[in-house]
């Protein structure tokens, strides 16, 4: 899902930079706010595993890649702004040092992974807990859910973007890109429920702050 340097216009370029540097800029006044001594390690530990999750890429038609996304995992334990803070850092390293993601394609590459992915798909998972009550049921239903929708909605946006800038049309990079998450976005959203399920087992008081009031699981409990 990383587009590399050279396969988005000028003008689609700038277009996706712009929310995506408005949407940072947020997530840092909200983690001024948020963040305690408490959060501070689950941050860290939630942007290294998201980092090497996102290294292990499969080529996709289009010139870009399918990997894992990590941002509604990210959305549950950090909170959407957050989520999507982490998101662009973790994508602002794999630019600039692995070359994993092009420089002048990063705005896009944090729109679609971390505006889209985490923030946008991140806010809709908190309003349908909101609706959905406080069970630990609904919480790994929205969970595994959200992990999909992360996934294919930061592959469509890719290949709008792709396509709006005359790199690949839409009906070749679209198919490609949908047909690989698809399969992608099913085991992210097994890892997400199993790794959501072991946080309520243990550590529900690390979860985002819209998920605290989730109580630990005790036996037969649902």
């Amino acid at each position: 899902m990383h587009i590399p340097d050279g396969f988005l216009s000028t003008e689609v370029a700038v277009a996706c930079f712009v929310p995506a540097a408005v949407a940072v800029g947020v997530g840092l006044r909200r983690a001024n706010v948020e963040l305690d001594e408490r959060r501070v390690p689950l941050l860290g530990v939630t942007a290294a595993f998201i980092f090497a999750a996102q290294m292990l890429n499969f080529p996709v038609a289009g010139g870009t890649s399918g990997h894992f996304l990590g941002a509604a995992l990210a959305a549950i334990l950090l909170g959407p702004w957050l989520a999507c803070l982490v998101l662009a850092v973790v994508l602002g390293v794999q630019a600039f040092v692995f070359a994993d993601g092009g420089i002048t394609a990063l705005g896009a590459n944090v729109l679609n992974m971390g505006v889209v992915g985490a923030l946008l798909v991140g806010g809709l998972m908190a309003a349908a807990r909101r609706v959905a009550g406080q069970g630990r049921t609904a919480l790994l239903v929205i969970s595994g859910a959200g992990a999909w929708l992360a996934v294919m909605a930061g592959a469509t946006t890719t290949s709008l973007g792709l396509a709006i800038s005359g790199t690949v049309p839409l009906g070749t990079v679209l198919p490609a890109m949908l047909g690989v998450h698809a399969v992608i976005a099913i085991g992210e959203a097994v890892v997400t429920v199993a790794a959501v399920s072991a946080v309520l087992a243990t550590r529900p008081d690390l979860l985002g702050v819209e998920h605290q009031s989730v109580r630990p699981v005790v036996a037969g409990a649902v």
